[in-house]
């Protein structure tokens, strides 16, 4: 680091420090170039901390840990949530990794060359800028969210931690994928609960079996190694995939048919205070708990980077049009696997060694310090 006025400078400041974040760190480091990692929380892993109390890691201890560290949890468990926020802490001790927690980037341009960087009243410049921030940043809610009865509890799934949040009276749960299937059994335990939404697909056999394992490594292997931007499959096929979603992987229908769970249309909009399905019925629930998303923002980065869907415009994370900024852990930034941990790291050991190619090294281990 140096300091310039009342700016620091950095070779590359890296803006997330998640799995994402700390991967391209750890390869960095290992291209002995100076840079610093910034993150939103206040502790690193904080983002897996915030998560709902019984949520569990859907991949295998094997399959979702970074690189030149393995999680230390035997190969086919899968990990609580805390666990694996308490593995991305002690990752980033582990190589030293120049995490400056609590720093929330409001703004991100460019001023005569140099990459500017704005975290309220702190300004970091740079020549190269990683925009590690995720696929899953905005919780997503319908527009008609507001008109609900201010009576009604309404969490997203990001804000649900148990159900003691809930008051009693019915659940609704909008939105039929993972966590919404997840999060409904939990509260079927306490209160009647309705699933909103066209069922999706389901992983056929029980996780976690010997089926199970060997049908994980053919997805992954397809969803990593085939899956591409770069293969003709990839491109005809990975745009279908998403639209679908992921398929239940944990729970699967006859374990919302077991726990009481009932499946209803999906929610269109309000009436009188209360959600209208789309077959026109209308709930009297007491609670609503939106299990559907989240989205990007990007509108703090003030570059002309962006396509007409709002999207950054990049190959594999590499944004040609302002050279020296990269995006990553995007939903299909190079590959079907490209926004979760079995991608192993692939895409950010390219953006390193592309940012390592740009210019010659500074300094030996040039790195900020933490």
């Amino acid at each position: 680091m140096s300091s310039k006025g009342d700016s620091e400078f950095y070779e590359t400041v890296v803006i997330g420090g998640g799995q994402a974040g700390l991967t391209v760190g750890h390869y960095l480091a290992k291209h002995d170039r100076s840079f610093v990692i910034l993150d939103a929380n206040e502790r690193i892993g904080d983002a897996w901390r915030k998560r709902w109390d019984s949520l569990r890691l859907f991949t295998p201890a094997s399959f979702s840990g970074l690189p030149g560290f393995p999680i230390p949890a035997p190969a086919w468990s899968f990990p609580t949530k805390d666990e694996l926020a308490d593995y991305l802490e002690s990752y980033a001790a582990r190589f030293k990794l120049p995490v400056r927690t609590g720093v929330s980037v409001d703004g991100l341009s460019r001023v005569n060359g140099k990459f500017v960087v704005s975290a309220g009243e702190l300004r970091l410049e740079a020549d190269n800028v990683i925009v590690a921030t995720g696929a899953h940043q905005i919780p997503k809610v319908p527009d008609f969210a507001p008109e609900l009865d201010p009576r009604i509890v309404q969490l997203h799934s990001c804000e649900y931690r148990n159900p003691s949040q809930l008051q009693e009276g019915d659940v609704v749960l909008v939105g039929a994928g993972n966590s919404g299937a997840e999060i409904a059994v939990e509260l079927s335990r306490t209160h009647r609960c309705l699933l909103a939404g066209p069922k999706t697909d389901e992983i056929p056999v029980r996780h976690g079996t010997l089926p199970a394992r060997l049908g994980f490594r053919a997805f992954r292997f397809f969803g990593h190694r085939v899956l591409r931007v770069d293969t003709r499959i990839g491109r005809k096929l990975g745009p279908k995939v998403l639209s679908k979603g992921a398929p239940l992987i944990r729970t699967r229908s006859k374990d919302l048919i077991a726990a009481g769970v009932e499946r209803v249309p999906r929610v269109v909009g309000v009436r009188d205070g209360l959600p209208v399905l789309e077959d026109d019925s209308v709930l009297d629930v007491a609670n609503v708990v939106w299990c559907s998303g989240f989205q990007t923002d990007f509108r703090w980065i003030d570059l002309p980077v962006f396509g007409a869907d709002g999207e950054p415009v990049h190959y594999r994370g590499v944004v040609d049009s302002e050279p020296g900024l990269y995006f990553l852990g995007l939903v299909f930034l190079y590959s079907l696997s490209s926004d979760v941990l079995p991608s192993r790291g692939r895409d950010a050991a390219y953006i390193a060694k592309h940012i390592s190619a740009r210019k010659p090294k500074l300094r030996p281990a040039a790195h900020a310090i933490a």
